[in-house]
């Protein structure tokens, strides 16, 4: 995730008490927001100044202790932080809708850039799943409609949201099942990826290979094609893409996977792991 902190794209201090307010209880999921008004996209090195000027309209004008978004998802795919992972936004509509679920805003408008871009959604993406993992939050993922009458987050974000917020070139994210989750054995896996041929057609030497491709593909690292139940160049490759998704740098990202690495990919895309 390309996150930008507050102090990296200059925030205002928030007004105390009620900027400092946190959570009190952990979310149910994640609301999307658009901006509702005429939007034009700009370079990059101005986006953290129309985030300025979000925090200044929502202070200056609405009266609120600081900007009221969770964090704000640029066309360039970086994640601003706003009041972030603790501290209770103000953007969802009532007291209780703001305790209920994170708010993230993707710098689109009503009018001019409808349409988020592809680096965009990948950010958004980001945001969702850093609120799940970090947050915490739960699964449900909904629009600033979803319980609040208004039009946001707009036509073309809430059919993507409906969608479950995919990847761009991956498959929608299907909910996670509640029973008859595969189970991936680490060992097995590993030994798959040091023995399968890399040719398509000959037999593999374990069927998890083909769970792994799957969710790979639904994070947007490995084309569909490629998944045919080889851990071959292309998805080590992909897997490597992964770790490093993930934090792991060197070495550490080799293609070949981990505990921890597998495990959190099992944890988003609905499988078990063993070891």
């Amino acid at each position: 995730m390309k996150l930008v902190t507050r102090a990296a794209w200059g925030a205002r201090a928030y007004r105390r008490p009620n900027g400092a307010t946190t959570y009190s209880r952990a979310r149910r999921g994640v609301k999307l927001h658009y901006l509702g008004t005429t939007y034009t996209d700009r370079t990059h090195d101005r986006c953290d100044d129309y985030v300025r000027q979000i925090q200044a309209q929502h202070m200056d004008g609405n009266g609120w202790s600081d900007i009221g978004y969770s964090f704000v998802v640029c066309t360039h795919g970086y994640v601003y932080e706003g009041r972030g992972l603790k501290r209770r936004n103000s953007a969802n509509g009532s007291t209780s809708l703001n305790e209920q679920d994170y708010a993230v805003l993707l710098m689109v408008g009503s009018a001019g850039l409808t349409k988020p871009t592809d680096a965009q959604l990948h950010g958004a993406r980001d945001a969702i799943e850093h609120c799940r993992e970090e947050g915490p939050a739960g699964d449900w993922l909904g629009g600033h409609k979803d319980g609040y009458a208004t039009t946001c987050p707009g036509a073309v974000v809430y059919a993507w949201v409906k969608k479950g917020a995919p990847r761009p070139g991956g498959k929608p994210v299907e909910p996670k099942p509640g029973t008859g989750r595969p189970v991936v054995d680490l060992s097995q896996l590993l030994a798959a990826a040091k023995t399968d041929p890399p040719k398509k057609g000959t037999p593999v030497s374990y069927a998890g290979v083909k769970v792994v491709e799957d969710a790979l593909v639904q994070e947007g690292l490995l084309a569909k094609s490629l998944a045919d139940g080889h851990f071959g160049t292309a998805t080590k490759a992909a897997y490597g893409l992964w770790q490093m998704r993930c934090g792991w740098r060197g070495e550490d990202a080799d293609g070949l996977p981990g505990l921890a690495s597998l495990t959190k990919l099992g944890k988003r895309r609905g499988f078990n792991v063993t070891a």
